[in-house]
């Protein structure tokens, strides 16, 4: 019996000890207060491939391709006169042409830290408001113009090898003249 009661003592504690914590952490947020971004009420909008030409001593020297995803609120995002993508579009190639230091070809490697906070706050500063809350990173590559030429010289050259195979079988399957 007092095994049942002590047992009973302690589920009681543990859950008056548990609604006590779930208070306390509500507390900290505040009754009516916005969730934190990452935590919902956000969109996340994904953009298209982004190519661009990075152009080095009048040169094309390779393109820059990026696939960004970007969060906004709903309420901010159509008050937009024009399409959000068109805007964090125009800030990647305004960043990129605008800081002739990043240069890949030379340069293996990009701080995207100063890329993604870059694009997000010339975006808010542009539009007047903060509507791009976090710009994250989907795909980045940088292709040079050797490795384009390299690509499209292969995929040429498989097309033509995979047209050769397949006219070679047709050939085969004729009976022979005699």
């Amino acid at each position: 019996m007092i095994k049942i009661i002590a047992i009973a003592v302690w589920v009681c504690a543990a859950t008056l000890g548990a609604v006590f914590y779930s208070f306390q952490a509500a507390g900290e947020r505040g009754v009516g207060e916005k969730p934190k971004p990452m935590l919902g009420g956000l969109d996340y909008v994904k953009t298209d491939v982004i190519s661009v030409p990075l152009i080095r001593d009048s040169k094309i020297g390779g393109y820059f391709l990026a696939k960004l995803v970007y969060t906004v609120e709903p309420e901010q995002i159509k008050k937009l006169s024009i399409p959000a993508e068109a805007l964090i579009t125009d800030q990647v190639y305004s960043y990129l042409y605008a800081n002739p230091q990043i240069d890949f070809t030379k340069k293996a490697t990009i701080d995207l830290d100063a890329f993604r906070a870059a694009i997000r706050d010339t975006v808010n500063t542009r539009v007047g408001a903060n509507l791009v809350h976090e710009v994250l990173v989907d795909q980045v590559n940088f292709l040079s113009k050797d490795e384009i030429r390299d690509n499209w010289l292969r995929r040429r050259q498989d097309s033509d090898t995979a047209a050769a195979e397949t006219a070679k079988p047709a050939e085969a399957d004729a009976p022979p003249a005699h």
